[in-house]
This record gives structure tokens, sequence and C-alpha cells, in this order.
């Protein structure tokens, strides 16, 4: 689906996907461990801070989570802002497994985006979706308002993933939510 860049890291060159993050996989978040250990393999490399092209809906779901929904344009949404990332094929597995996108949780499709200082806008570029199978529900279910950054006030509250109840999987979980009352 994306354009493959080739990037020389570690005097390896390696074809690349361009993986735009939003959320927890950010510099300051509780999933950037990843990242960095996959810059430090030579498996990513951050290419600076861009933002969505097009509005979308990024909201917070069960255990603030954040989701980038695709519902492009959607009243109430925003340009969103994230980082850009180059990461190899080995590094792809990695993020396709934490976001769970085998498993219904995410799904990996193009997204236009820019750089946040201005500047012509990066092709081939993938982010993760909430999955299409809730994405409307969630935005029901967040008041159909978004916000256009995952910051420190949006996280507020995260639960890291180890740190959430055992007895549903994620995708349950995530339905649960879907069908609660809101509270905003």
């Amino acid at each position: 689906m994306g354009i493959e860049v080739e990037i020389n890291c570690n005097r390896t060159s390696k074809t690349t996907t361009l993986i735009f993050t939003y959320g927890t996989l950010k510099r300051g978040f509780s999933n950037h461990v990843l990242m960095q250990d996959l810059i430090k393999s030579g498996d990513a490399v951050l290419y600076g801070v861009y933002r969505t092209v097009e509005h979308y809906p990024l909201v917070c779901g069960p255990y603030r989570v954040p989701f980038l929904l695709n519902l492009p344009d959607a009243a109430g949404s925003h340009r969103v802002t994230g980082e850009l990332y180059a990461v190899s094929a080995q590094g792809l597995s990695r993020l396709d497994e934490l976001e769970g996108t085998s498993r219904g949780h995410y799904e990996r499709l193009p997204i236009k985006v820019e750089p946040i200082n201005g500047g012509d806008a990066a092709f081939g570029v993938e982010a993760y979706y909430g999955h299409r199978s809730y994405a409307t529900e969630m935005w029901k279910r967040s008041g159909k308002r978004g916000y256009g950054v995952y910051g420190e006030k949006e996280a507020k509250g995260y639960v890291k993933r180890k740190d959430r109840p055992q007895n549903l999987n994620f995708l349950e979980q995530i339905n649960v939510f879907v069908s609660s009352c809101s509270d905003n």
C-alpha cells in the first residue's frame, strides 16, 4: 500500500513504509519505547512532526486509548498532528502486532499528511485507524467531538495494557465502551 522508500540505517539499506503516528507511539507517551527500540535497531527513522491534510476524528476510547477514525471530514473532526516515521518490514510487523491488525483492533490504511511547518505533502503514508467495524459507533460515543492532537491532557487517565482487566480482550472492551452511555 505505502510507497517504499530506501533509507540507510546503520550502514544497511532497508525498504521502509512511512507510518503516521498520532497517539501512544509518539515521543513522550507509553508505547514510544517500541519506536525507540526500532530506531536503535535501524528499523525506524523519525522524519518529523506532520499533520493530516484532511480532517479526521481523533477520539479516546476505553482506558483513554487514542483512535484515529477513517471518517474524513466528519463534522467535529480536525487536522490531526502526529509524527511520521519510516519503518522497515520487520518494524512494521512489530507495529502491526502492537496495534492488533490481525485481531480487528486497528487497520493500517493510507493517509495524506504534510509537515507541520509547511512543505509538500508526503505520499504513500499509512496510519493505524480504529477498525471500520466499530468506527462509526466510536465517533457517536465520543459525542462527535474529536481532538487535533493527542497530548498530555487527552492522555490523562490512560491505562497501560498490562494494567487493564484481563477478563475481556481489547475488541470486547471496545464493544462495551461504544455501547455504554457517553459521559461527555
